[in-house]
């Protein structure tokens, strides 16, 4: 079958596709083979998603002396989703496929959790399972806004020791009112699929838990309204009313994080290549290098550069993609539907 004679809608393949098991990725056609391939796998998804994705993807694969087979599509989360099982995983592909300009997330793994098993996803707060940096927004009302949104973005890049730069942003908050806490929870605008992705994982009997260098006051709402299994993070200490501009007890920073899903894995009897990490800064580089799968979430570049799996044209929906797309790998084009 050749790639220019695919179907524009990914539901219509398997019409075209049913004399063979799976399908062989060549830069100009898909070949019928008798057996799949597991050593490695890509995982392509988005609402553009199309044969010259495909295409694309096959003249890499035999740039760097690969090949890849084709399992019959799906759509997790309602997005249309392409798995390919690898013979081998080239760190090479990772590094061609994140310089290269997609307008879908395509993502080349060693492994992949499944939602079938149990499993444990631990996130970061701010700017991954909502939208903003809570310590930015107190600043603001504050009347520091300025000051500490400097310093959090540097600290995001990965330029200053997280525990340093939030005990001087923190200081900056001092004599504030307490109340502040509670307006900008009252306006904390969750990730897009943030809903999803928990209720998702839940029903697939999934622990889930936040581990952020933010604070207790807006993690605990998301515990308390999401049904979260756990939540880490940083106590603002206030005295009458009013933040004193310290942190009380351990800073939760890049080390706990990892300790903190290591932890959370033994404690819930999770195996090891069950775990996930989502983080967008470089204080969640150390979590999601010790989890079998981290995922960056319109992450800055350094972050970007070291993680397994980017979403930069998906919110957390594009989660459920990559932890459902391990299902398809049970599924054969001769087959399909049946």
């Amino acid at each position: 079958m050749l790639l220019s004679q695919l179907p524009a809608a990914l539901s219509e393949w398997p019409e075209c596709l049913p004399s063979a098991p799976w399908w062989q990725l060549t830069p100009q056609a898909l070949l019928p083979v008798a057996k799949p391939l597991d050593g490695a796998w890509l995982v392509l998804f988005g609402k553009h998603l199309a044969a010259r994705h495909l295409a694309r993807l096959a003249e890499l694969l035999a740039a760097q002396d690969m090949q890849a087979q084709l399992y019959p599509p799906s759509t997790p989360a309602g997005v249309p989703l392409l798995l390919l099982g690898a013979d081998r995983f080239s760190p090479e592909l990772v590094q061609l496929l994140k310089t290269g300009e997609w307008d879908i997330d395509i993502c080349h793994l060693p492994v992949l959790p499944t939602l079938s098993e149990p499993g444990l996803l631990v996130m970061d707060m701010d700017s991954t399972a909502i939208q903003i940096e809570c310590i930015d927004e107190i600043a603001r009302l504050a009347g520091v806004g300025e000051q500490v949104a400097a310093v959090t973005a540097a600290a995001m890049q990965g330029k200053l020791e997280f525990s340093d730069s939030l005990r001087n942003r923190v200081a900056l908050l001092a004599g504030a009112p307490v109340t502040i806490l509670d307006e900008v929870a009252a306006q904390m605008p969750w990730m897009p699929g943030l809903q999803l992705m928990v209720d998702t994982l839940k029903q697939a009997g999934w622990k889930v838990a936040i581990a952020s260098g933010g604070f207790t006051r807006f993690a605990g709402e998301l515990q308390q309204v999401l049904g979260l299994d756990a939540i880490f993070a940083n106590e603002l200490a206030v005295e009458e009313g009013r933040l004193t501009g310290k942190v009380s007890g351990r800073i939760v920073d890049a080390s706990v994080k990892a300790e903190v899903l290591q932890q959370l894995a033994q404690e819930y009897g999770i195996v090891a290549a069950q775990t996930v990490a989502i983080g967008d800064g470089a204080n969640d580089l150390k979590m999601m290098a010790v989890a079998a799968l981290g995922i960056a979430i319109h992450a800055k570049p350094l972050v970007r550069a070291q993680a397994a799996a980017t979403l930069n044209h998906h919110d957390l929906e594009g989660v459920i993609c990559l932890l459902g797309a391990l299902a398809c790998r049970d599924r054969r084009w001769d087959r399909h539907g049946s």
